[in-house]
């Protein structure tokens, strides 16, 4: 190769390098779903650093495959005290994506870290909402429940040292899931919570809310949960504008809209797994946020 043509190729890349030392890109920490493990999530480093060269991008490796259904608070704990050491060496904040469970387990950090300096909390297809629904998770991890009759163990003591079932929300039975839900209830305020108001503080630190999620997805349900909509007693979707938890404003959410601080981004045609490793989502939904 002639010295013209190596310097061709070097020009751009250390243009590049320069470009991303000028605007310093914030670090991204990435925090996984259900059954899931940090070696998941390569495609999604790889889009990240194509796109904003010389990103530092963490993807947590805790909780990992079968652990992932350890009680959410004990994954709280676990992962901000992961998290806490890159926020610290962040003078400029970092970025949150927070995939499927995830996303729950962030909104967690987020509501009772009061120190944290998360800037863009991306929550992909999270069920922020709950869950509800007979999906393959479901049959696999509980196959002598229905939808219908899951209340039975998740509103139980024992239940709720399930991760899903601290998450679990039936719509017919609200006053046991109100009750009984020691992660989720106490999160949306839905259940009395002497915190609640310095959580929503917390919560309100971050510079963006971005929910992404669609109507192809299969295991959220309804899929509308990941943008904070969710079923009535009819199992009718109720969207996020017209949820108690919007209209109060109990930790944040009327605010974050209000502000231009909150952004719903659906995509039609991705099935749940592949939401992390799809570039379409990415460029549209995740790519402005973090800068």
């Amino acid at each position: 190769m002639r010295s013209g043509g190596l310097a061709g190729l070097l020009y751009p890349l250390l243009g590049a390098c320069l470009w991303a030392a000028v605007i310093g890109y914030k670090p991204v920490v990435i925090v996984h779903g259900l059954f899931d493990s940090s070696g998941d999530f390569i495609l999604l480093q790889q889009f990240i650093n194509e796109s904003h060269p010389g990103t530092n991008v963490t993807v947590i490796n805790l909780f990992d495959r079968s652990s992932s259904l350890q009680p959410m608070w004990k994954q709280v704990e676990g992962f901000k005290e992961a998290i806490y050491p890159i926020m610290q060496n962040a003078e400029d904040g970092v970025h949150f994506i927070c995939y499927s469970q995830g996303g729950l387990v962030c909104r967690g950090i987020l509501s009772t870290l009061s120190d944290h300096n998360v800037q863009s909390f991306i929550s992909l297809s999270s069920p922020q909402a709950g869950q509800y629904g007979d999906t393959d998770y479901l049959r696999y991890l509980f196959p002598q429940f229905m939808k219908s009759n899951l209340f039975h163990l998740c509103y139980t003591a024992v239940g709720q040292r399930i991760s899903i079932c601290n998450y679990w929300n039936d719509p017919h039975h609200r006053d046991i899931y109100v009750n009984s839900s020691d992660y989720l209830a106490l999160l949306n305020s839905e259940r009395r919570n002497p915190n609640s108001t310095e959580w929503k503080n917390n919560f309100l630190k971050i510079k963006k809310l971005v929910l992404i999620g669609g109507p192809d997805d299969g295991v959220i349900t309804p899929w509308q949960s990941s943008q904070f909509g969710f079923y009535d007693d009819n199992e009718t979707v109720v969207e996020i504008q017209h949820q108690d938890l919007y209209l109060r404003d109990v930790f944040g959410l009327k605010t974050l809209a209000a502000r231009g601080d909150l952004i719903i981004c659906s995509v039609p045609g991705v099935e749940h797994v592949f939401w992390h490793k799809n570039e379409t989502v990415f460029h549209l939904c995740m790519e402005k946020w973090l800068v």
